[in-house]
């Protein structure tokens, strides 16, 4: 048992008095909740839990030389980023289905063509969902990159590959932006 007691200072020969009790407290009881509550709060609390974005990574066994991935092109559309800027075409570059003729500003006009390139991609036969070639060339923002993704979520598009490679029609295009 847990006891605060005081002891009252001798003093030389005095009168003596009656002597008056030194005062008790009890601390069981504060000591007790202290450690419930100790216990109360270790068995509650969660800790954060790490939380990452998760990222689906290539195969590094096989190469692409080796084994190209053939992707329907009625499926796939290509995002060209430059700086603020962004050129697409839905299909080959080559022969493309549709695509743009003038470079358009991302933070303005990226949502409608995705919707729209979405909206098109989902009408034709035998196509499933829109598969989205990102290509960020050297000017390109990491703020563009981020937007463009932000858009793709947001169209609720799942499929889609960051790409570094471009071809040199590409590049070209790119120069003129």
């Amino acid at each position: 048992m847990a006891e605060l007691n005081q002891k009252t200072p001798e003093t030389g020969k005095k009168k003596i008095r009656s002597r008056k009790m030194a005062p008790k407290v009890d601390l069981t009881a504060m000591v007790d909740l202290a450690f419930l509550l100790i216990t109360f709060f270790m068995l509650t609390t969660t800790l954060n839990r790490p939380s990452a974005m998760d990222i689906a990574m290539p195969d590094k066994t096989k190469s692409e030389v080796e084994s190209p991935i053939l992707i329907d092109e009625n499926r796939t559309a290509t995002l060209i980023l430059g700086e603020g800027k962004f050129m697409w075409y839905h299909g080959d570059y080559k022969k493309p289905i549709s695509s743009s003729k003038v470079a358009v500003n991302i933070e303005k006009e990226l949502s409608t063509v995705i919707a729209q390139l979405k909206a098109k991609i989902s009408t034709m036969p035998n196509t499933k969902d829109m598969i989205v070639l990102i290509k960020p060339s050297k000017e390109a923002r990491t703020k563009d990159l981020i937007q463009t993704i932000d858009q793709l979520k947001k169209q609720r598009i799942s499929r889609y590959v960051i790409s570094k490679t471009q071809i040199e029609e590409e590049r070209k295009l790119l120069a003129a932006l």
